[in-house]
């Protein structure tokens, strides 16, 4: 059975910004301070590397009861049962991934256009990813942070949940939880602060007082 995706604040692993901390650390940082959505992305480890992390961070995520999604790797996402897999828009297509994971793992997709959100929904996407809102360096082929007025178009639009992510910090996260998406997602601010349950609790704090 789907699990259902938690709402609040979503995490992102990215090992390069975590102070020379590896994905593992990182992880049980995150989990000891209650973030319930983490997406394990890793753009430089090779298949078994990645494979042999996610093995270790999926029973970490079973044992806090947290939601956990593999960027990218469908064949890792099936063979640790992970509980969703994120795709970009140049991945498998949303279609072809559905045939292989089946009906009860989540999938979600990064969005940068109404035209792709709404293909999203065609296609059966379980949430959106939406952004980059703001200018982000996290990933190697930067695309054009897409604005407030994105994030708008799809809150008023887009019936299923809502991702924003994308350059967002805490000096400017009141912006994104004042609009009200189902998940914002920090990764540089939240992988690579001195205090990470600190920072995620200022986070919370923001949001919930917008909510």
């Amino acid at each position: 059975m789907k699990k259902q995706i938690p709402q609040g604040l979503y995490s992102i692993t990215y090992e390069s910004f975590s102070n020379g901390k590896n994905n593992i650390e990182i992880v049980k940082e995150l989990l000891d301070a209650g973030i319930k959505i983490l997406q394990y992305r890793d753009k430089k480890k090779t298949k078994i590397e990645k494979l042999k992390q996610c093995e270790i961070i999926r029973q970490l995520t079973l044992n806090y009861n947290c939601f956990f999604i593999v960027n990218d790797d469908i064949d890792i996402a099936l063979s640790i049962h992970s509980d969703g897999i994120h795709l970009g828009q140049d991945d498998l297509p949303l279609l072809k991934a559905r045939v292989i994971v089946g009906q009860d793992m989540t999938i979600g997709i990064s969005t940068h256009t109404p035209v792709q959100a709404n293909k999203a929904v065609d296609d059966g996407a379980d949430y959106i990813g939406v952004g980059p809102i703001f200018k982000t360096f996290t990933k190697e082929n930067i695309i054009e942070a897409v604005g407030l007025n994105y994030l708008e178009y799809c809150i008023m639009n887009i019936k299923i949940p809502k991702i924003a992510i994308g350059g967002i910090k805490l000096s400017n996260i009141s912006k994104i939880a004042n609009l009200k998406p189902e998940n914002i997602c920090m990764v540089t601010e939240i992988v690579g602060a001195t205090n990470i349950k600190e920072t995620i609790n200022k986070a919370k704090e923001i949001i919930n007082n917008s909510y």
